[in-house]
């Protein structure tokens, strides 16, 4: 989860005040206190901590929130208020042009990510806007380069256009853009290079690739307004555990380049969170995408009011969502759930539902967009790898076996049999079917359960079937969390 442990050291020194029926000057500044270490030891400049701290006291202390029956309650909804207006308030989409192919430029230190960014960016924006992308090698310094963006191509579909290490990189770019324009193209991405640190000459080359872009669009037939003076794009991207050094980055090739946003990057790890939370208020340059794992599918538009939810514990139901939508066709969904109706649920079912989970992403990630889940995942150890385990189990049964799962609930021979094909411990396939057995039970009974009776069994905090969740009690730290 990103900022894990910024999220968990503010959601601590919130509870002290959460729930609480009445507040003082002194509870709010022992808060701030604690939240103001909190920002700092995440590597947030001290400037935003300053005036994130002084904003959240000054609304904290007002009147209406002071004299209000839940006063702790109305200072959390302060502090996620001021964290969305820090990361900028809005999510800031991309910008194309009316006609011909839009051009991006993806700019940067070496080491940050751009040539996998390029690949994960023209994915996206495939997906969600329809575009018909070709991306552009013109990184011909780093050694291998020019074959990773090939190889990111070839994963995804997508066309690479290159001339190889010897020729100018602007002539690169302008072949490719006319390439792009002659076979139909809408969107070009440049995977520029980077150096591993801020030189002149770099500089001198991104201003020459930029001012080159704009030159192909000067036709005898066109005319282009002032604002495609520029590529459309020129996105940095940032490491998102460079912390504060990471605006003296931006800045620097702001000056040189006018960056229209940001991509931070690596932020499935537990980042400190510093770059995210100062380089809007800082830089005035939006955040327009976050790399949230080494996978070609994950990228996320940066949306701060939903990040802010993610940081505070509140959860992020709006992209727990749209991941869903974007990974289960909506065809299939109501086939399955007209089966599960009618309380029919096999192995086939079961492995489609498991293709589903894989496609959105880690579980534990699933999982902390749920809201109240986030601390309790903090010491769980949740690994995707059993997803796979279970995938040959199933693929090692019959058709039969997958069609009539109490073939195997009652033979132990077949499930003998299943371990040997599996290459799985007999206990692991024994729990499985357990498992299973129970879902199918759960399943069963809300098929056949009254829309009130069901609204009353989730009322007392129970599953279909009498099935009560409970946390395991544990002893000393973390005592009650839940344990999978």
């Amino acid at each position: 989860m990103p900022f894990e442990s910024l999220s968990e050291r503010i959601q601590m020194s919130l509870r002290r005040i959460t729930g609480r029926g009445k507040l003082n000057e002194n509870d709010i500044d022992e808060m701030m206190k604690e939240v103001r270490l909190s920002l700092l030891e995440a590597d947030v400049n001290y400037k935003v901590v300053k005036k994130f701290t002084a904003d959240v006291k000054e609304k904290a202390l007002g009147e209406k929130i002071m004299k209000s029956l839940t006063p702790g309650d109305m200072v959390v909804k302060v502090v996620h208020d001021e964290l969305k207006a820090l990361m900028g308030e809005e999510a800031v989409g991309v910008t194309y042009k009316v006609s011909g192919p839009s051009v991006f430029m993806l700019v940067g230190l070496q080491g940050a990510g751009k040539t996998t960014h390029c690949g994960k960016l023209a994915n996206y924006l495939r997906k969600k806007d329809h575009k018909k992308p070709l991306l552009i090698a013109a990184d011909i310094y780093r050694p291998a380069a020019i074959n990773q963006l090939h190889t990111v191509g070839k994963q995804l579909g997508i066309e690479v256009f290159d001339m190889g290490t010897n020729h100018k990189v602007v002539d690169i770019v302008k072949n490719g853009i006319n390439y792009a324009k002659e076979k139909g193209y809408d969107l070009v991405i440049i995977d520029t290079a980077g150096r591993l640190h801020i030189d002149e000459a770099l500089m001198n080359e991104l201003k020459e690739l930029q001012d080159k872009a704009v030159e192909i669009y000067e036709d005898k037939n066109e005319k282009f307004g002032e604002t495609l003076r520029e590529p459309d794009e020129v996105l940095l991207t940032i490491d998102a555990m460079m912390g504060q050094d990471a605006i003296n980055v931006i800045t620097t090739f702001n000056e040189a380049l006018k960056i229209s946003g940001c991509i931070l990057t690596k932020l499935d790890g537990d980042t400190r969170g510093g770059a995210a939370l100062s380089i809007r208020y800082l830089t005035q340059i939006p955040i327009k995408f976050m790399g949230v794992g080494e996978k070609l599918d994950q990228l996320e538009v940066f949306h701060p009011d939903r990040m802010a939810g993610r940081i505070l514990g509140m959860g992020d139901v709006v992209s727990l969502i749209e991941k869903a939508t974007e990974s289960v066709e909506e065809e299939e969904a109501m086939k399955m759930a007209e089966k599960m109706q009618k309380g029919r649920y096999d192995y086939d079912d079961f492995m489609k539902q498991i293709k589903w989970i894989k496609r959105m992403g880690s579980l534990k990630g699933l999982l902390s967009l749920i809201p109240g889940l986030g601390k309790q995942l903090k010491d769980l150890e949740i690994d995707d790898k059993q997803f796979s385990y279970i995938e040959a189990i199933i693929k090692s049964m019959t058709e039969e076996e997958r069609k009539n799962p109490e073939l195997l609930a009652n033979s132990y021979s077949r499930r003998e049999r299943l371990a040997k094909g599996a290459g799985r411990p007999y206990p692991e396939v024994n729990a499985l079917t357990k498992r299973f057995e129970n879902m199918k039970k759960q399943i069963t009974s809300l098929a056949g359960m009254d829309e009130d009776k069901l609204n009353e069994q989730i009322a007392r905090g129970q599953m279909p079937g009498g099935y009560s969740p409970k946390p395991k009690k544990g002893k000393g730290k973390g005592r009650g969390n839940f344990r999978i």
